[in-house]
């Protein structure tokens, strides 16, 4: 099908207006800028598809491509491993996380260099899957060490399908964290581990419904199946989902029974969006949940489990939110309910009758850091914790809300993540187990649970906890959540009235730091000072005094 050079377009107005070549050209420059402007979320939600752009006018064709287009689509295309985000050109680094094109990141884990391609043979440290398979380094946890549970079968479940992007759960997620420990002499080392073991049917529906336990089964005759568009699954997913839940379950148990100090269970798929009946969000049966009622069935009569992936675990508090016995606190970023997925509001506080064992803590934005966390750890999880007063303590343990992570944009560092365990370590007598949840960039994700791990190993930490100011708007969620729970929980009410008189001390802190941060950004570079610029270095310095004075 012929066409003239001026092609007629619908206008924003209804109209109908002539386009030119030259007018093509600003189109595509348009169609660029929106691509850019598209958030890390965006992307992974499938909201552009950098191979599947297709214009509304499908039979529209021009006869040549703009020199636009052939400068962007003749570039190779390549995905950073560490991060997944697409980059394009030969530049080896990604663009995004800085990560270089052929890390060594699976080897090494986050001791890695960044920057560098990875080395041709690497002596003394093997694949880190092999060695954890070395039958000497198979100890059961019975030494009242901190024990780990890995299976490498839980690698086998991955996304079938060809798409666009990679899917951020990926197996190279607990490759890298395997890869940190064993590079770091921890694991295989310094801890137990346990044998894996598929998770009973029986076990199972003391959490789910029949209806979410055949679905995850039926996976196991498919090749390539979804239950969300985000939760795939192969005819591996069932088994590494019952691997998963069994290591929870074990580990629960073992720590319970006294048989290990504490445990990490480095699994997948994650769980805390899985519910009685469905599996959503990368999850598909609730490991948190079947680890609480495994430490139940043990003799732990009150479970507490911490949540502080960047997502409300919607599936956690579904399944317990009638129930006293278990106390659920999740800390997520929420944004009035814009945020994935959507769920764990602070008015969310439990039902019939379970009114205030369940506590959510919903940041107002992203980027939020190592001080508000903190501060919600001191303020909020604490105090309730401590008066729930319980046997065995859980924390559902995604890194998605660590620096660098390409969903969460948040910025809690490792230090940030220890930090919080070591204040969870004081709870229940030291029982504590810690589940891998979320978090998609492999030197973030890594970094930040060989962190917790030392921890959980009795590393201490010398960190000045007590003046830790939060931003203005973590004080404000802080405080609706104390104004919300102070009703169930006596013990918030000298918190929230101390808190309250000092919200104008807080405020003006923050006000402080940002006037300073404004005035450092307002001033030249020094080096300016001492070369050719200097004349302009003057100039700037005496025109910022001026404006300063009022003049």
């Amino acid at each position: 099908m012929g066409h003239s050079k001026e092609e007629e377009i619908s206008c924003e107005n209804g109209d109908s207006a002539p386009i030119t070549n030259g007018d093509l050209h600003s189109l595509e420059k348009k169609k660029i800028k929106r691509k850019n402007d598209m958030t890390l979320e965006d992307i992974y939600n499938n909201q552009y598809d950098f191979e599947d752009d297709e214009d509304e006018d499908s039979d529209w064709e021009p006869t040549a491509p703009s020199l636009l287009e052939r400068d962007i689509f003749e570039l190779p295309k390549w995905f950073c491993l560490n991060c997944t985000m697409v980059n394009l050109g030969i530049d080896p680094h990604c663009d995004v996380c800085g990560e270089h094109r052929e890390s060594g990141i699976l080897n090494h884990g986050f001791l890695a260099s960044s920057f560098t391609k990875a080395e041709a043979s690497i002596e003394n440290v093997a694949d880190a899957a092999d060695r954890l398979k070395d039958p000497r380094f198979q100890s059961i946890a019975s030494d009242n060490r901190t024990a780990i549970g890995f299976d490498e079968r839980m690698l086998l479940h991955e996304e079938v399908e060809m798409k666009s992007h990679p899917h951020p759960e990926r197996p190279d997620r607990v490759r890298a964290i395997a890869a940190s420990l064993a590079t770091a002499g921890i694991f295989p080392g310094r801890c137990s581990s346990i044998p894996g073991r598929e998770i009973t049917r029986e076990e199972l529906l003391m959490v789910h419904s029949p209806e979410n336990i055949e679905a995850v089964e039926l996976t196991s005759h498919i090749v390539s199946s979804y239950f969300t568009p985000d939760t795939y699954a192969n005819q591996y997913s069932a088994r590494a989902a019952r691997l998963a839940a069994g290591f929870c379950f074990d580990l629960a148990t073992a720590i319970c029974s006294g048989s290990a100090k504490n445990g990490f269970a480095l699994v997948r798929p994650p769980g805390h969006h899985a519910g009685v009946k469905h599996a959503m969000g990368f999850c598909l049966h609730n490991n948190a949940a079947i680890a609480a009622s495994a430490a139940q069935i043990a003799g732990a009569k009150k479970v507490l489990i911490i949540d502080w992936d960047v997502h409300h675990g919607n599936g956690t508090q579904e399944i317990f939110e009638k129930n006293k016995s278990v106390l659920y606190i999740s800390l997520h970023r929420h944004e009035g309910g814009k945020f994935y997925p959507g769920t764990g509001a602070a008015n969310e506080v439990g039902t019939m009758g379970a009114e205030g064992y369940c506590v959510n803590v919903p940041w107002s934005r992203g980027g939020v850091g190592d001080n508000d966390y903190i501060f919600a750890f001191q303020k909020v999880v604490l105090p309730i914790a401590s008066e729930f007063d319980p046997d065995f303590t859980i924390i559902s343990a995604g890194f998605d809300a660590a620096r660098g992570d390409p969903l969460g944009c948040c910025d809690i560092t490792p230090s940030g993540y220890a930090q919080m365990t070591q204040m969870c370590s004081g709870l229940s007598g030291g029982k504590l187990l810690v589940i891998l949840e979320g978090g998609y960039n492999l030197r973030s994700i890594s970094s930040s649970a060989t962190a917790v791990i030392k921890v959980l190993l009795g590393e201490s930490l010398l960190h000045n906890m007590e003046q830790i100011v939060p931003t203005k708007a973590g004080l404000r969620t802080v405080l609706e959540v104390l104004k919300i729970q102070l009703k169930y929980w006596p013990s918030l009410e000298p918190k929230f009235s101390k808190l309250q008189s000092e919200w104008g001390w807080y405020a003006l802190q923050e006000k402080k730091k940002n006037k300073k941060k404004r005035s450092l950004a307002t001033l030249p570079p020094k080096v300016w000072k001492l070369g050719r610029k200097r004349w302009l270095y003057h100039f700037w310095c005496k025109k910022l005094s001026l404006k300063l004075r009022g003049f």
